[in-house]
């Protein structure tokens, strides 16, 4: 049997009333209603008596508060059940009411009614066939109405505030279509981003979550080092404020997950994965403010991406199908105006090299830089949302810091390292002078060539497959033999496990000036001193095509250093450098 339960209260507390069928006026049954349990069926719910008002259409799933369908308020006075659907389907939009002007017949989804039809508004339609669901915009978004098979003469009918629609899509039964895919991914190597949230709005995602990731969870916490009062979230949600004030800590347990400054999926946006994450400056933070979060599921299709110099599609175009590490060196333009993702979910970045502000885009039309919560259309870089599934032969290396590698609060005299190869920073943020250490004990700074005692932050390299092990900053000039005779408030313990080995080619091309101008050389080995091959003693940009690399301040491998990898750097300020002097250089290879 078909059954829908509504709760007073919210996360399914107090007084509850049971449905099994279609309800006129509910208001005798509950005064209010903050969550609900779908255990069966199609519903659409109305926010008065008599199906009218607000629409919100639900299928089987658990929604905790009236966020999780979309409402704008915890009132609904009346529900319609609608059954499962197999056939076929066909509708008839017209420009003008009582079926007049111009006419179009759809039998599939239309994601843009104005790229289709070339209105925004539908004054009429005949459903013949299936149900239907408008949306007050384009891609899915916005307000819903419920059509079912019949004439509607006039957008009022179908309880339309306006004429206005920007997208409608058919309502399908995807229950077994997702459990194949559930089955798929259970077998999958690789976890990435799809273009599935099209095909599930916000205000369906709770089942959709629910059924094919039924383990995802995220969890805020007010405090810093996971302290304070916390929330658990399996879901999107697009208001965390009646949850928690404040965000200074996260722990991803597991999916991945698109955070926002803003409610309603707006501001700023930051991107994680599973990790612990103790202060808001692991996320990149700008402030410790999240509003709302969108959980994305895994996807293993290709990627589309087209982009255009003008708004709503103008000017010139390029296709992309693979990341883009600087876009003016491809597109010949720093902005994008506007831009059509048709396949897989791409990561937007202020500055090249993927650096900077970050904006989260789903398969859609984007008509201007604004549709993306853009500050601008400066695009230096993007990329497509890829990331792996841990498996048994490999995983992704993890941290767990006491205290924290970003932002290290005490000096550092001695260092041991038990594995890998790690570049040290003099400030925060990894700023500063940097230090590039491999395995070995150095009992003071100037074993490392350090200026002073001062470590802010550090970052580990991707080696080789190894043990797990243990590098331990020390405050004193002092050896311990085991961690717990260390105090935690003054050591940092940093993990890795499995870690990737790189043993391919090295290649990198070297500029005379900045913007990769005047004369080029191409390096594949090491260099022990650049003026007798380069003839300039200044590098003022270089690109990295291949392996890692370091830039030494002086020949033979003397004086400051600045770690390199892949990527393009268009100014010696980009990799750090305090000046454009570059002495001598070398790969970055396994000496074990």
């Amino acid at each position: 049997t078909l059954k829908i339960i509504f709760y007073e209260d919210r996360n399914f507390q107090g007084r509850y009333y049971e449905c099994s069928g279609d309800c006129t006026d509910m208001h005798s049954y509950f005064s209010r209603c903050n969550s609900i349990r779908v255990d069966s069926g199609y519903w659409v719910l109305y926010e008065k008596p008599n199906y009218m008002g607000y629409q919100y259409i639900l299928n089987r799933g658990e929604y905790p508060d009236y966020q999780r369908w979309m409402g704008y308020n915890d009132c609904i006075r009346s529900c319609r059940m609608f059954p499962h659907y197999r056939g076929s389907y066909r509708m008839r939009i017209y420009e003008k009411a009582d079926f007049g002007g111009q006419m179009m017949e759809f039998m599939d989804d239309c994601p843009n009614v104005y790229d289709c039809f070339h209105y925004r508004d539908i004054y009429s339609c005949n459903v013949t066939e299936g149900y239907w669901i408008f949306y007050e915009h384009p891609n899915y978004r916005g307000r819903q109405y419920f059509l079912r098979p019949g004439e509607y003469r006039r957008y009022t009918d179908w309880g339309g505030m306006s004429p206005t629609i920007g997208s409608f899509r058919r309502m399908m039964d995807n229950y077994m279509y997702v459990a194949f895919l559930r089955y798929l991914c259970c077998y999958s190597a690789i976890i990435e981003p799809s273009p599935w949230e099209s095909l599930y709005p916000d205000r369906t995602a709770v089942f959709f979550n629910n059924f094919f990731f039924p383990s995802c969870k995220i969890v805020f916490y007010e405090g810093r080092n996971f302290q304070g009062r916390s929330y658990e979230c399996s879901g999107n949600c697009p208001e965390t404020f009646s949850y928690f004030r404040c965000c200074n800590s996260i722990r991803v347990h597991s999916g991945y997950w698109v955070l926002y400054e803003k409610s309603n999926y707006m501001g700023y946006q930051y991107i994680l994965n599973r990790g612990e994450y103790p202060d808001y400056r692991y996320w990149m933070g700008y402030n410790n403010c999240i509003r709302s979060c969108r959980m994305f599921p895994p996807y293993r299709g290709s990627y589309r991406m087209r982009i255009y110099h003008r708004p709503d599609f103008g000017g010139q175009m390029m296709e992309f199908m693979d990341d883009c590490p600087n876009t003016y060196d491809r597109f010949h333009y720093r902005d994008i105006y506007s831009c059509n993702v048709t396949e897989g979910y791409w990561i937007f970045y202020e500055h090249p090299n993927y650096r900077g502000r970050q904006y989260f885009l789903t398969p859609g039309e984007y008509r201007s830089w604004r549709d993306w919560g853009g500050m601008s259309p400066i695009i230096g870089s993007f990329r497509r949302m890829r990331a792996k599934k841990h498996s048994p032969l490999m995983q992704i290396s993890s941290v767990l810091v006491l205290g924290g590698p970003r932002r290290l609060q005490v000096r550092c005299n001695s260092i041991r390292v038990d594995s890998g190869y790690w570049v040290l920073y003099e400030k925060p943020n990894y700023m500063g002078y940097q230090y590039i250490l491999n395995r070995g004990e150095y009992p003071d700074y100037q074993r490392w060539m350090g200026y002073n005692d001062c470590i802010r932050s550090c970052r580990m390299i991707p080696h080789k497959i190894i043990s797990p092990k243990l590098i331990y900053i020390y405050k004193y000039k002092q050896k311990l033999v085991s961690a717990f005779y260390l105090n935690i408030q003054y050591i940092y313990i940093l993990f890795h496990t499995f870690l990737l080995q790189y043993r391919g080619n090295y290649r990198m091309r070297i500029y005379e000036k900045a913007d990769f101008g005047g004369q080029m050389m191409e390096f594949m080995d090491d260099c022990p001193n650049v003026y007798d091959r380069f003839h300039y003693r200044d590098i003022y940009s270089c690109n990295v095509m291949e392996g890692y690399w370091i830039f030494y301040e002086h020949p033979n491998y003397r004086g400051r250093q600045y770690f390199l990898r892949p990527g393009e750097y268009r100014r010696y300020t980009d990799w750090g450098g305090m000046s454009p002097t570059i002495g001598s250089f070398r790969r970055m290879m396994d000496f074990y």
